[in-house]
């Protein structure tokens, strides 16, 4: 089930920076409505560095309600320490959620044996499958494929998503792996080449405001018709560059906002609303991409 379209949900905040249960309950429907295959919550999109223990899990388990069963919730529960990890997804245990987003420890810069002790022991403490995620542009650290493959022969380890934007490990991880191990993009910008060589989907940013989009381009390169997968991919690339003109999830949560998705665009520091100049290139191409919306 975890194929195709999967959205990094952005986590709507008030303008006193409280989580808006309100917004995040429409976001969820506009993602049932427009067939997205999955959600995550609280992953980087989600601003999990920004939420403490309690915001944490209080929105996880909120989306799950909102979701009620209609699309797949995958919980983000990566920490720089192991210990905070299994905890995270320990408390997330008979909640419903279908699996966990675990992110490489950032900071630490651990080998690349610790990387592999880390994701060993988060998988000796849970039955919730994991998925591994890869994303050394944020983290200082970056997994090797031969870790990945080592590490996807544990009982849980269901899958990576891949955030590097190298496509040459797309075979390099599907050639060692056993055959259902999932291979999901981390770059809405390539996701399509991605998917073309091999890739079972991606993890978006775009989907957030692009959802049904997002979702024909993945079904028609999961069927292989990949070229019409590319005629919706050219509609979309715009929204792929753009909304990394400054640091995600900067620019998503203001188009969100724009496009009425939310009632705030609000975020916490260190994070800052998106500048004056970037505003006037985004809403240019909001209003361009108007068809696809």
């Amino acid at each position: 089930m975890l194929k195709g379209s999967i959205v990094a949900i952005i986590t709507p905040m008030n303008e006193k920076g409280q989580i808006c249960r309100t917004s995040l309950k429409k976001i969820v429907q506009y993602h049932i409505k427009n067939q997205t295959n999955a959600i995550v919550s609280v992953g980087t999109t989600g601003e999990s560095s920004t939420l403490n223990k309690k915001e944490h899990k209080d929105v996880i388990l909120s989306t799950i309600e909102f979701a009620d069963g209609k699309i797949p919730v995958i919980a983000g529960t990566g920490a720089n320490s192991t210990i905070e990890a299994i905890t995270l997804t320990k408390n997330l245990e008979n909640s419903g959620i279908y699996a966990c987003l675990s992110v490489v420890p950032y900071y630490n810069k651990p080998t690349q044996n610790g990387l592999y002790q880390h994701f060993k022991k988060i998988s000796e403490n849970t039955d919730i499958p994991q998925i591994l995620y890869n994303v050394p542009s944020r983290t200082g650290c970056d997994m090797l494929p031969k870790t990945v493959i080592k590490l996807s022969k544990l009982k849980n380890i269901i899958g990576i998503k891949e955030a590097t934007g190298d496509l040459k490990r797309v075979y390099q991880i599907q050639k060692h792996t056993k055959k259902n191990f999932l291979l999901l993009s981390g770059d809405d910008s390539t996701a399509l080449e991605f998917m073309h060589l091999g890739g079972n989907g991606v993890i978006s940013v775009t989907a957030n405001i692009a959802a049904k989009k997002m979702y024909e381009m993945c079904k028609y390169a999961l069927e292989k018709d990949f070229k019409k997968a590319k005629l919706i991919n050219n509609e979309l690339m715009p929204l792929h560059n753009i909304l990394f003109i400054e640091p995600n999830p900067i620019p998503i949560k203001w188009a969100a906002w724009k496009l009425g998705l939310i009632k705030e665009h609000t975020l916490r520091l260190p994070l800052t609303p998106l500048s004056y100049n970037s505003q006037i290139l985004l809403k240019t191409i909001l209003n361009q991409s108007k068809k696809i919306l």
